[in-house]
């Protein structure tokens, strides 16, 4: 059976899943599709997908489903709960989860399809809602690696760099790493850009001056150039929310292996300050507000299209 016969099942259909989903579609998948609310669904529906009332009735139609959502307890919810995946799928089948998880929950998952003949496998991924809507989306995948094989060509439709990384958990270790490295450098820049601005410099200048040195050069500063120097959080491009919890996952699973984090707890300490302000949901840098409120500084706002001029001039 050809690729685009079979059909695709998709369940998330939210800031990341609805852009996926879509690619999908323009990949040539025919699409079975489940949500909290058929409004959700309700572009997918008009470009020709097929609507399922619940997960297992999604499972019960397709060779391949997708899920792309917020929590492992929805993930859970909509793998093992009543009328869940679990209970719809075939033998032979393949579940490719999406969203980013706990390993521990990945693991128990993959156990409990393969019992019933199921192919579970661990596939999160990076680049946010542009990423999900452009196809530049990595996704790292975790378990059969001849199951991963067999559907890359359905992964290539909405991702550019997708990868098998190992066995079950894998990809879900990958995006802790990577997720938790995010939070722990981006706490630092704030750090040391509030320095730099109450010592005097302005900080479109700053940006400029540092961007040119040994770590610029390698763009390590240019993360600053959108919400930190514009001060605009909302809307999201990642909430704040999100990786608060991504955030917290990591940690956890730093415990459970143990390995001192020191640096990741510090961020999980800023990104729940920052929740504790009411801000979950906006962007998860917004944490930045918070240095710059206790460096005693002005909340930095540079015009964009300053911050584009330099960045075009230096490269």
């Amino acid at each position: 059976m050809e690729e685009n016969d079979m059909k695709v099942g998709f369940i998330g259909l939210g800031m990341m899943g609805a852009g996926m989903a879509s690619n999908l579609q323009k990949g040539g998948h025919q699409l079975v599709v489940h949500d909290l609310t058929r409004q959700a669904a309700s572009k997918h529906l008009a470009a020709g997908a097929e609507w399922a009332n619940s997960p297992k009735a999604v499972a019960e139609q397709c060779e391949i489903v997708f899920t792309s959502l917020p929590t492992p307890a929805d993930v859970q919810k909509v793998a093992i709960g009543p009328d869940g995946l679990i209970e719809g799928f075939k033998p032979g089948s393949a579940y490719f989860d999406l969203s980013t998880n706990a390993v521990d929950v990945v693991r128990a998952l993959h156990d409990a399809f393969q019992a019933k003949g199921v192919s579970f496998l661990d596939a999160p991924v990076s680049g946010g809602p542009r990423g999900a809507n452009s196809g530049k989306l990595a996704v790292w995948v975790g378990g059969d690696k001849a199951v991963y094989d067999k559907y890359k060509p359905v992964l290539d439709s909405f991702s550019d760099q997708n990868a098998y990384i190992g066995p079950i958990g894998a990809g879900t270790i990958a995006k802790l790493t990577h997720n938790a490295a995010s939070a722990a450098v981006n706490v630092v820049l704030s750090e040391v850009f509030t320095m730099g601005v109450k010592a005097g410099v302005e900080p479109l200048q700053l940006f400029q001056a540092i961007r040119q040195g040994a770590s610029g050069r390698a763009r390590m500063f240019d993360r600053l150039s959108n919400q930190f120097l514009t001060g605009v959080y909302d809307p999201p491009d990642f909430a704040l929310r999100l990786l608060h919890k991504d955030v917290s996952l990591a940690c956890q699973l730093a415990r459970e292996v143990q390995v001192p984090m020191r640096l990741t707890n510090m961020a999980l300490m800023e990104l729940t300050e920052a929740l504790n302000r009411g801000w979950g949901g906006r962007d998860s840098r917004v944490g930045a507000l918070l240095q710059q409120e206790r460096a005693g500084i002005e909340p930095i706002k540079v015009a964009p299209d300053k911050i584009k001029a330099v960045m075009e001039k230096d490269g």
